[in-house]
């Protein structure tokens, strides 16, 4: 039936088939970004779990107020 469907359609376009290449490379493109942010954010939980800041080094109690 799909083919009989296809038959009466006209057959694959080529701008749908263009389209379907591109979406299905933003796809991948996505899921790469996703990967490389989803270890970056690791990264930056495990230093912030073992405390290296540079916050750390700061006395809060003789800090002075930015704005006065």
């Amino acid at each position: 039936m799909a083919k009989a469907l296809l038959g009466y359609v006209g057959g694959s376009d080529p701008r749908v088939l263009a389209e379907m290449r591109r979406l299905q490379q933003r796809v991948q493109d996505l899921e790469t970004q996703l990967l490389r942010v989803q270890a970056e954010n690791d990264a930056l939980a495990a230093a912030a779990r073992h405390g290296d800041s540079v916050l750390d080094g700061i006395d809060v109690s003789k800090a002075e107020p930015a704005l006065t």
